[in-house]
């Protein structure tokens, strides 16, 4: 009878252990590949369906075409819509799979989109926050004539053709693999010999500084500015209803303005708005201004955070490492790479959220669109706009800032019976966006 040594079976344990080992590992490669893919397609869709549904809202709802705020927005979400559709599906099938399937000439021209619709997303985020900046810290009137239709044309159309020197021009011309072309075609080596199965996108140090400064450097400045001056105002609002609060309880004479907003079926256009005073007041009367006002300015300073913490904590990551990276020879491991790149991505989803989905105008078109055009949400948004008759007071929420104004600036001209006015500030207002 045959016997089995007992090097043999140590042999016969060592193998099973490693084929053990081997399809576990493949097992594992397998379970991880597929969460993978779930992740990046769930990310995917929803940017996709956030970003369309309020392009659709634009397009179905005429009272949001009237504020000039809601193109910037709409835009934005244009160029975040053909981020998912143009840019990340390549970039997840790559990262699934391992390979890039495309040649050498589609490597080039995805990669032009990559640079240019999402600098172009950055640019949108900018001129956002300088709308606002103008709306809020500046002069009702002084908004009405910085914010003209041409003007918002003419950003708008920067935000689309500055990217497009740091992104077909130089990629597609090579000027970003200038004096790296050993680097790159060393990485071309180890990862399979052609671009056939790569997509490498290496940077050389010019690229990476002017490119980094143009799409997110100087708009990350502005933009922290912009929200500083915005919240700098806001607390100074705050202040001076402090003060007013703590003038007591005693009546106070003199004039405080009322606008009346007239219903818009009269025939005398001069009849719409009209601007009056009442010869008594007391600080009681204040108090509801006060409370709603404070809560306002609260939650537009949280609001800001949250704006400038996603955008920061996006984009960030992305933008130090590739500043970085060409000083450091290139040595930053692409698991690194892919990380901070989706995390950018990621931002083209949440770009819906925090600019449209807060905004009550566009929740409300969203409830009219995802109800099938439910009369319910349509009178409703219907009636915020101002068909029907309503009077903003002192004591009135959507008619606080006015009275604020006319009331500790006295001295401030207005005309044409304040319909001019009226429509700049609550322009002001509509131009904040998620409050």
């Amino acid at each position: 009878m045959a016997t089995t040594s007992p090097q043999h079976l140590l042999d016969d344990i060592i193998n099973g252990g490693q084929e053990q080992k081997q399809q576990q590992q493949e097992f594992l490669s397998s379970l991880e590949t597929i969460v993978l893919t779930i992740f990046l397609s769930i990310i995917i869709i929803m940017t996709v369906f956030g970003n369309l549904l309020v392009m659709v809202a634009l397009c179905k709802d005429r009272h949001l075409r009237k504020k000039k705020t809601n193109y910037f927005i709409v835009s934005l979400a244009f160029a975040d819509l053909l981020v998912a559709l143009l840019v990340m599906p390549f970039a997840a099938i790559e990262l699934t799979t391992g390979q890039w399937r495309y040649g050498e000439i589609f490597c080039l021209v995805r990669t032009s989109l990559d640079v240019l619709l999402t600098t172009a997303s950055i640019l949108h985020l900018c001129c956002i926050a300088l709308d606002r900046y103008y709306a809020i810290c500046c002069q009702p009137l002084v908004y009405r004539h910085k914010m003209t239709p041409v003007r918002v044309a003419v950003m708008l159309s920067g935000c689309w053709i500055i990217p497009t020197f740091i992104s077909f021009l130089p990629i597609m011309q090579s000027w970003n693999a200038i004096g790296i072309e050993d680097i790159i075609e060393e990485r071309h080596a180890l990862a399979g010999g052609s671009n056939d199965t790569s997509c490498v996108f290496l940077v050389n140090r010019p690229y990476a500084l002017i490119c980094s400064t143009v799409a997110f450097y100087v708009p990350l400045a502005l933009m922290v500015l912009a929200y500083q001056r915005i919240y700098v105002t806001a607390m100074t609002h705050v202040r001076q209803i402090e003060t007013l609060q703590r003038a007591g309880s005693a009546p106070v004479t003199g004039t405080t303005p009322v606008i009346t907003v007239r219903s818009s079926t009269s025939s005398d256009p001069s009849e719409h708005y009209r601007l009056r005073t009442t010869t008594s007041s007391s600080c009681s009367e204040h108090a509801p201004i006060a409370n709603s006002r404070m809560r306002v300015e609260t939650k537009a300073a949280k609001t800001l955070a949250v704006i400038m913490g996603c955008f920061c904590l996006c984009w960030a990551p992305f933008f130090i490492t590739n500043v970085v990276d060409p000083f450091i020879h290139y040595s930053v491991p692409w698991q690194l790479w892919t990380a901070w790149l989706w995390l950018g991505y990621i931002n083209s989803g949440l770009n819906p959220f925090l600019y449209a989905f807060l905004n009550r105008a566009f929740r409300r078109a969203f409830l009219v669109i995802l109800c099938c055009g439910d009369e319910r949400y349509a009178r409703q948004g219907s009636y915020s706009y101002g068909h029907t008759q309503r009077a903003y007071s002192p004591a009135s929420v959507n008619g606080t800032s006015m009275a604020l104004r006319l009331s500790f600036l006295p001295n401030r001209s207005y005309s044409d019976n304040g319909r001019t006015i009226l429509a700049n500030e609550q322009e002001s207002h509509d131009s904040l966006g998620p409050l």
